[in-house]
């Protein structure tokens, strides 16, 4: 009766509900995490395995906010200790029950938020791990089209960025990660958006991925919105082989639960929706 009347309240506020497809283009195994934020529906599960060519899907409750983030490298020890080179999510196992340790390709999502839109970006500021791109399926909104980050950045990215295994990069660190200071990180004295501008280093993710947040205020070409829409994420949305490619030494480790540019906003309305989404996402 519950499940009923909650769908009747959907239904009569005109809120939808949506379904993430998760897809994984990359040639190596990617392990999803996903961090519902404070106060919202979670969803389960919270982690899971997609190997080249796999996909799942997920059905993604009402007016949800959240993360979801690809981990690579993950292994799992004699102990049964579960971790990953990248992305990893600190739980020690399959599933998580916190944000990615950075650097990290996020997607992150607001739904049903201010006057019934979802909001949604990838995010370069944590840093970058792997290519990412969402892409709305059969939503509405002058801003309702595909966003992220296609490029493969660990080759090209600057040596104090890179994180590397061997003699390959696999992960590109933010400048505020590498360094810790405040012109980076839009703390203290650079906390707001007349102080915090973007540097060489944001500007190399910009480049590279206009779409996508390269630094905290990056918000007038890094974020979307649409309206009643279902979210495509794929991860390597072109066939990337970059993050050790073959990985021999990884353990196949299988889901648990699973189911296996750049737009200027336009108007008031969207200006103000903006900075209600903007105060939402520093909430994680």
């Amino acid at each position: 009766m519950l499940v009923l009347i909650l769908d009747w309240f959907s239904c009569f506020t005109g809120a939808h509900s949506s379904t993430f497809s998760i897809v994984n283009k990359c040639s190596y195994t990617v392990w999803p995490g996903v961090l519902s934020g404070a106060g919202t529906p979670q969803i389960s599960p919270t982690g899971f395995a997609l190997q080249p060519g796999q996909s799942t899907s997920i059905p993604v409750p009402t007016s949800w906010s959240g993360r979801i983030w690809g981990r690579t490298l993950c292994t799992e020890d004699s102990s049964g200790k579960f971790s990953c080179l990248t992305g990893d999510c600190g739980s020690s196992t399959l599933e998580c029950s916190g944000g990615a340790i950075p650097p990290a390709t996020l997607a992150e999502f607001t739904l049903n938020g201010a006057g019934g839109m979802d909001f949604f970006d990838v995010s370069l500021v944590d840093g970058y791990n792997l290519p990412m791109m969402i892409s709305p399926q059969g939503g509405t909104g002058v801003n309702c089209t595909s966003a992220g980050c296609a490029a493969d950045l660990n080759g090209d990215c600057p040596m104090e960025l890179k994180v590397v295994d061997g003699s390959e990069g696999v992960a590109c660190k933010s400048a505020c990660d590498a360094f810790g200071d405040p012109q980076y990180c839009c703390s203290g004295a650079y906390a707001t958006p007349n102080t915090c501008k973007p540097s060489t280093y944001s500007q190399f993710f910009k480049t590279a991925c206009p779409t996508a947040y390269s630094y905290a205020y990056d918000d007038g070409t890094s974020t979307f919105t649409c309206t009643g829409a279902d979210y495509v994420i794929t991860f390597c949305p072109s066939p990337s082989t970059s993050v050790k490619s073959s990985n021999p030494m990884a353990v196949d480790i299988s889901s648990t639960g699973s189911q296996p540019t750049s737009s200027a906003f336009i108007g008031g309305a969207i200006t103000t929706t903006l900075a209600v989404f903007w105060q939402l996402r520093h909430l994680f």
